[in-house]
């Protein structure tokens, strides 16, 4: 996988990230405090400035009560 592709990836993520919080209506910190993670880093992930591990992804999946493939599954957003 190139850098490309690997940041797309990563902006990907984060973006399904952050329209699920916004969809449940909750800020960082609120999803921060869910998920057991620091605000900062959920910061970093909806950016996709961040390289998130499988555990992390989960932690946030469950803090946004969505399955870990809703925020895999890839969305064409305009960035």
């Amino acid at each position: 996988m190139d850098n490309k592709t690997k940041n797309e990836s990563q902006r990907n993520f984060g973006e399904n990230m952050r329209q699920r919080r916004l969809a449940l209506n909750i800020s960082q910190e609120e999803l921060s405090f869910r998920a057991g993670l620091h605000r900062n880093y959920i910061s970093d992930v909806e950016r996709g400035t961040r390289n998130v591990s499988i555990k992390s992804m989960e932690k946030i999946a469950q803090g946004l009560e969505v399955s870990l493939y809703q925020l895999l599954k890839y969305e064409n957003y305009q960035t």
